[in-house]
């Protein structure tokens, strides 16, 4: 819980309160105290009555115990204790506002640091450390093995962050590498990437930027002064100039191309073990169904039977896929006769037309000529 977080929970009783210290409980890691002065006591008989015994929040199981104290005696010195020189007559201010730390403008809390800040201020400052000094109140968790849980000696993968111990202890990092071929570890203590399937640090080479030569980039190893032999620690560290003077990119593109190789490489092995399950899994079945079929004589029975089926069915789709194949060819001799008859129709059509238009002009020309001739009364006469 933040400093924040405790001004939060306290609400509107924060008006009433002239002045907070946090203390550490002594014997009990990450487990505090807060001594808090109100203005008067029926303000401390109401927060004890609404806040005794009331959990800090939904997701915590650990409830507030709220004690009453007679008296406050400080038997020695703060730690982390960083005091000012602050005259008689001048009142110490507010590291966030600036303004004096006034108990009757507002409450004051004061952290193990012994640093003191206005509630409404230090209510801002989400973080669990102090604004002034940074010194934090929930220490940080000390890594261990996955597997021993031990603290020394530790290897943390750079693949997927899995931390185990060297090979000088349990050898976990290098049985991690073996069995999941993330082969880059990088050392806890001295920050160094150690390559398995080398077996080497891969960082040690960097360029130089004056002439472009490759100059060992020497760390002072944890095991110097026993012996150890896998790397150059016993050599002068004189490589500050080089180490200002390099391309660090070109160590970084390196490590990044090493990496993405390391990638790649995972993901062809993950996917051949997928492949290989899923082959597997479809042996299985088909071993599962073999044996159940074999066990059962119906089921070989009906297993016949459906194989008779399923041969006439196919024999069937043969026959219905040649009957489709006949149709469009008749269908399309059908068309071609239809085509035919209609242009013979047409044809005959146009001579019976043609016939019609001799037959009138004829008929025309004969009446014509026997307009043209005498009629014998007319001689006669």
């Amino acid at each position: 819980m933040t400093y924040a977080d405790f001004c939060q929970f306290c609400g509107s009783f924060i008006h009433h309160m002239l002045e907070m210290r946090i203390v550490r409980n002594d014997g009990m890691e990450d487990n505090y105290s807060v001594l808090i002065r109100f203005d008067d006591q029926s303000s401390a008989d109401n927060f004890y009555k609404h806040f005794n015994g009331k959990c800090f929040s939904s997701l915590e199981v650990e409830i507030c115990r709220v004690l009453f104290t007679v008296d406050v005696q400080f038997t020695g010195s703060i730690e982390h204790a960083q005091a000012s020189a602050v005259s008689n007559m001048e009142q110490p201010s507010c590291p966030v506002c600036l303004e004096r730390l006034d108990q009757d403008m507002g409450g004051i809390l004061t952290t193990i640091c012994n640093h003191s800040f206005h509630c409404s201020c230090i209510s801002k400052w989400t973080d669990s450390s102090c604004p002034v000094c940074r010194f934090c109140q929930q220490q940080p968790e000390k890594s261990s093995c996955f597997v021993c849980q031990t603290s020394e000696n530790l290897w943390m993968c750079v693949i997927c962050g899995y931390i185990g111990c060297g090979r000088y202890r349990e050898g976990h990092a290098i049985r991690h590498w073996k069995e999941t071929e993330h082969c880059y570890s990088l050392e806890l203590e001295t920050r160094r990437v150690w390559d398995y399937a080398g077996d080497n640090y891969v960082h040690r080479l960097i360029q130089s930027k004056t002439d472009g030569k490759l100059v060992a980039l020497n760390h002072r190893c944890a095991w110097a002064n026993d012996g150890c032999g896998t790397c150059e620690c016993g050599l002068e560290p004189g490589i500050g100039d080089a180490l200002l003077n390099s391309k660090v990119e070109a160590i970084v593109n390196e490590y990044n191309e090493l990496l993405t190789t390391q990638l790649e490489n995972q993901k062809m092995y993950f996917e051949s073990l997928l492949e290989n399950i899923e082959q597997e899994t479809e042996q299985g079945i088909s071993k599962a169904v073999e044996q159940a079929i074999s066990q059962n004589p119906k089921l070989l029975k009906l297993q016949a039977k459906l194989d008779k089926l399923v041969e006439e069915k196919k024999f069937l789709d043969d026959i219905n896929d040649n009957l489709l194949k006949n149709l469009e060819i008749w269908e399309g001799k059908i068309a071609e006769i239809e085509e035919r008859d209609k242009k013979d129709l047409n044809l005959k059509d146009k001579r019976i037309k043609d016939l019609q238009e001799e037959l009138s002009s004829l008929i025309t020309s004969l009446e014509i000529g026997n307009a043209a001739e005498p009629s014998p009364t007319s001689n006669h006469v």
